[in-house]
């Protein structure tokens, strides 16, 4: 009782059907959530289709989304201060149904990332929210059984996203990946309003940074849009290209000389003063962009030159959940015990050895080789949130907990979007480079050529079919060839990664609790 009374404004936990209501609604909402940044995965090369555009330019579809969503997560605390935890969490659960529907009925790849900017602003809240209600539902000492519940649709919804998005995709058509979070989220804000508007947290007024917000917003757009249109435009022999790069850079100098004077910074860079979370976050953060890069590229690979329907490539993907929803809870206990960093390293060699698998795929690869590496994949992403973010977290005061977890999770996510561009950029810099060395060895008019160029027109192919069969094939191999490329540099890279895991300090075993709260992703 002592606690209570120390704590007036702490709320008491829920208790029977409110409490199951209030955990599935709040559970719906961070799987939407979540959901919607892997679903569009394998569906890219089908709007890209629709909307008359190429795959690699379909991409923007994910990075606008992740970019926003990184640019709103550092808002979250000012917003909560503001309008009250419940308020706000249910406001962005219902803008963001109304985003996803707008982005259902987008005709033209400039509506559809526009919407897709909307949506990721508006979901920024969602994540951190809902794990501070839940939180608040549970007795302190039923917290890790709560975050272990929550912990479930982060990892469930990537298992799901794949197979969901392909098969809509192949039997329905792709504005529906969007329309679904109509219902699921009309649904999880009707319930947590309904349970938790008489636990509204407490408000009050806070000036807001809005120089440092708009700077923000200045150099991570200019930095992504470089990557985004750098190989439409070639690169730095565009002058547009060069305007964004310095725009970029002026504008982060200028944030970050800005925050760390101002004195509502809306990011606090002065937590990189630590070394735990400096070098916590960049491990983490570096790590994301690598895995979520590969996680785009995938698809993009098995569709376009293997052959794969969006449904086939989402069975392909999927079981990367399985290892990850089992290990995880194990992961969540242990991770007091044992030192994270052993179990972070242990990560990043198993991301190490996936990608190197991959890196070994040809064009005859089969269903069940593609498979293997994914299912092991889900193992290192069991043992890569929640050590990393005990690391990240470790040492910090309590206060300093909730702006640090949304630092790390601005760079982490910024991090993702930037992984994507630069690894869809390297593969097709790459297949054109392979392309042209596969036709040094074949010149026009050679021989074997000539001989296969013959045999497809006596197959009933007219001769301008036969050269383009051919040229098809060369591009499936150039291609393939490039996709390697980028596995197996990533392979080495989250190797050479490890190394900044081990200058930071092995964290407390008091840590843990604070690092499964902050291990959003």
């Amino acid at each position: 009782m002592s606690q209570a009374s120390s704590a007036p404004n702490e709320p008491t936990p829920l208790h029977g059907m409110p409490l199951l209501l209030g955990t599935v609604s709040l559970s719906l909402a961070t799987f939407m959530n979540v959901l919607d940044s892997s679903i569009a995965n394998v569906s890219i090369p089908a709007i890209a289709g629709d909307l008359g555009v190429s795959p690699n330019q379909g991409t923007w579809v994910i990075t606008s989304f992740g970019v926003a969503n990184a640019i709103s997560v550092p808002l979250t605390g000012w917003l909560t201060q503001r309008f009250g935890a419940v308020k706000l969490f249910t406001w962005s659960v219902l803008l963001f149904v109304i985003s996803s529907w707008l982005c259902g009925f987008a005709m033209s790849l400039e509506m559809l990332v526009g919407f897709r900017v909307l949506q990721g602003l508006v979901a920024g809240p969602m994540i951190p929210l809902s794990q501070t209600l839940l939180l608040a539902s549970y007795p302190r000492a039923k917290a890790g059984m709560a975050l272990a519940l929550w912990g479930m649709t982060t990892l469930v919804a990537p298992v799901v996203g794949p197979l969901l998005g392909g098969w809509i995709t192949d039997n329905i058509s792709w504005p529906w990946i969007f329309y679904i979070n109509v219902p699921v989220g009309l649904l999880s804000a009707a319930l947590t309003w309904g349970i938790y508007r008489h636990r509204e947290t407490h408000t009050r007024k806070l000036p807001i940074d809005t120089v440092g917000l708009a700077l923000l917003v200045v150099w991570v757009g200019s930095l992504q849009l470089m990557l985004d249109k750098g190989k439409e435009l070639d690169w730095f022999a565009s002058g547009t290209i060069v305007t964004l790069a310095i725009v970029a850079v002026v504008a982060f100098a200028v944030f970050v000389v800005w925050e760390l004077t101002d004195d509502h910074p809306v990011v606090d860079l002065k937590l990189f003063a630590g070394r735990n979370f400096a070098f916590g976050t960049l491990s983490l953060s570096m790590a994301y962009g690598l895995f979520f890069g590969n996680v785009v590229l995938m698809p993009l690979w098995l569709q376009q030159w293997m052959g794969y329907t969006a449904t086939d490539a989402g069975m392909a993907l999927a079981p990367v959940g399985v290892l990850a929803i089992l290990l995880t809870p194990i992961v969540g206990r242990k991770v007091s015990e044992w030192d994270p960093r052993i179990m972070a390293t242990g990560a990043f060699i198993v991301f190490s050895v996936v990608l190197w698998m991959r890196s070994t795929f040809t064009t005859d690869t089969d269903f069940f080789h593609i498979l293997v590496p994914t299912v092991l994949q889900g193992g290192a992403m069991a043992f890569f949130f929640i050590p990393l973010t005990t690391i990240t977290l470790a040492g910090l005061k309590p206060e300093r907990i909730a702006a640090a977890a949304g630092l790390s999770n601005f760079v982490r996510i910024t991090a993702g979007a930037m992984g994507t561009s630069i690894a869809t950029t390297v593969w097709e810099n790459r297949a054109t480079l392979h392309h042209a060395q596969l036709t040094e060895h074949l010149p026009v008019g050679s021989p074997a050529l000539n001989a296969a160029a013959s045999g497809l027109t006596q197959g009933g192919l007219q001769s301008g079919q036969a050269w383009g069969v051919i040229n098809r094939l060369i591009d499936q191999q150039a291609f393939t060839r490039a996709a390697d490329d980028v596995f197996l540099v990533s392979s080495v890279l989250f190797v050479v990664l490890i190394a900044a895991i081990w200058i930071t300090r092995r964290p407390a075993p008091h840590a843990a609790g604070a690092a499964e709260a902050g291990g959003a992703h």
